[in-house]
Formats: C-alpha cells, structure tokens, sequence
C-alpha cells in the first residue's frame, strides 16, 4: 500500500467536495481518499490517498476515464501534483 498526496486547484470548492465521481473513480481501483481544502477559502484543494497498487493507479490516472472524472469535478489538471510516501 502506497500513501500518496494529490495537490490541485479546482472551479468550485464545493462542486469539488460534494462531487461523487471521485468514488465512482477510485473506489473500484481499492483506493480511499481524505479531502482537505485550504483554510484560507482558496480554491486550492487536495487528498492523501491510499493505494494498493500503483501500476493501476497511474494507468487510470491516464485513461480518458480520469479526464473526464477531473472535467466533472472542475479539476484544472494543469496544476495536478502528485506526491508519494517515500
């Protein structure tokens, strides 16, 4: 198991944090996620993820199935940043 940190802005905090796609997405790749938002009110948001198999995870974080759970959610994956437990 990998623990991982997801860093990135979003269109709407709220949408973001309400948003079921994320579980739609992660939950069948064995992944649970934690949200956190920045105390400031930015639109800066991020997860700390735990993940089984990390092969699986970077193949669906580049299938069009991740774009499209992103777009949903109003990611900007321009500013996607993603950080693993060394």
């Amino acid at each position: 198991m990998t623990t991982i940190i997801a860093f990135h802005e979003v269109d709407d905090v709220q949408h973001w944090l309400g948003s079921p796609k994320r579980a739609e997405f992660f939950e069948p790749l064995g992944i649970t996620a934690r949200t956190f938002v920045d105390p400031e009110g930015s639109n800066r948001t991020g997860l700390i993820m735990e993940v089984p198999d990390m092969a699986k995870f970077q193949e669906a974080m580049a299938s069009e199935a991740a774009a499209d759970a992103m777009k949903f959610d109003g990611v900007r994956g321009e500013t996607l940043i993603i950080l693993a437990e060394s």
